[in-house]
C-alpha cells in the first residue's frame, strides 16, 4: 500500500513470545551483570554486551518493538495529502492527525 511505509526502523519481532525472550534474556543479563559485581568483580560485565545485544541497543528500543509487535497487523497508516489516518484493521475506528511538512 503505497504511502504507509515509515522511516524503516523497525523493532518488532515475528512474534510475542520470540519478543518476550528477548526481553528476557536482555533484562536479565543487564541486571545479572549489575548483580555479580561483588561476587566476580569487574568480568561480570562481559554480560552488558549480551544484554544490549539482546534488547537490539537499549530498553527503549526493546519497549518500541514490544509496541510494534502487539500492534502489527492490527493498525494501519494511510497519508495522503499531508493527512494521515490511522485504522484499525477489520473495524471502521479511524484517528486522523495531521504531518507538517
Amino acid at each position: 500500500m503505497p504511502g504507509t511505509k515509515t522511516d524503516g526502523r523497525d523493532f518488532a519481532s515475528a512474534s510475542l513470545a520470540r519478543h518476550l525472550v528477548r526481553g528476557a534474556v536482555g533484562f536479565g543479563t543487564l541486571a545479572g551483570s549489575v548483580a555479580l559485581l561483588p561476587v566476580v568483580g569487574p568480568v561480570s560485565l562481559v554480560l552488558l554486551p549480551a544484554g544490549l545485544l539482546a534488547l537490539r541497543g537499549c530498553p527503549m528500543c526493546w519497549t518500541v518493538g514490544l509496541l510494534q509487535t502487539l500492534s502489527r497487523g492490527r493498525l494501519q497508516r494511510s497519508c495522503e495529502n499531508g493527512r494521515c489516518h490511522l485504522n484499525v484493521a477489520g473495524g471502521g475506528q479511524q484517528h486522523s492527525e495531521s504531518v507538517a511538512s
